[in-house]
């Protein structure tokens, strides 16, 4: 079965680039695309595609707003986002992240690796390795006083730790080798974590360890 997705950018030459990357594989599908937020998020309802690819700097609904009315839906929570911009840096990103978008993606990337991105996305994983997403979810959350959040009180000590470690960007095998655990008894903590904190997949997990302060900008990671 195909992996369904709909484009959501204000250029028709994103739009087409992308399209014609992604047409090239047989198990990827556009279904439809949209030039802006308001547009793209009537149809994505309308389609219901596994990934949604959006840009976040759009004129009057921006990417942000319609990856909110996305995630928030009852009746798209199969629905998964990825943000497209052009600067690493954009401001925006975090935000996009926090209203549930599972990662984001450079403009100017690869057609190998924006494919697998795609495939990753729609297995229920978040795309969450680059460093820059890293400098992204610091930058807007360095400030983010520790010990003032309640959100990690309902957890465990072996959850807190976990989620840690998940915050820094590990994987499902890198948390369970550092924890002295098996990968699957990581999933199943990532599941309870998930249900706990009420969020969408692991990017918002991301989000989380950061802003209550779990994981602060000077903890090391075992990836870039």
């Amino acid at each position: 079965m195909s992996v369904r997705i709909v484009l959501v950018d204000d250029q028709d030459l994103v739009r087409a680039g992308l399209r014609a990357l992604l047409t090239h594989d047989p198990d990827l599908a556009v279904v439809g695309e949209a030039s802006d937020g308001a547009s793209g998020v009537t149809l994505v309802r309308r389609l219901r595609p596994d990934v949604v690819l959006m840009d976040v700097r759009m004129p009057g609904v921006d990417g942000v707003e319609a990856t909110t009315r996305i995630t928030s839906d009852e009746n798209l929570t199969g629905t998964k986002v990825v943000m497209l911009t052009t600067f690493d840096t954009d401001e925006h990103l975090f935000d996009a992240l926090r209203a549930g978008a599972s990662g984001f993606l450079l403009k100017d990337i690869r057609p190998g690796p924006l494919r697998d991105a795609v495939r990753t996305v729609a297995a229920g994983e978040a795309l969450l390795a680059p460093s820059v997403t890293r400098r992204v979810i610091e930058a807007a959350a360095a400030g983010a006083p520790p010990g003032t959040d309640t959100r990690l009180e309902a957890l465990t000590g072996r959850e807190r730790e976990v989620l840690a470690e998940v915050g820094t960007g590990r994987s499902n095998d890198e948390v369970a080798a550092t924890l002295y655990l098996s990968p699957a008894t990581v999933r199943t903590y990532v599941s309870r974590l998930l249900a706990k904190l009420d969020a969408r997949d692991r990017a918002q997990l991301v989000v989380l360890a950061y802003e209550t302060g779990l994981v602060r900008r000077s903890q090391p990671r075992s990836r870039t």
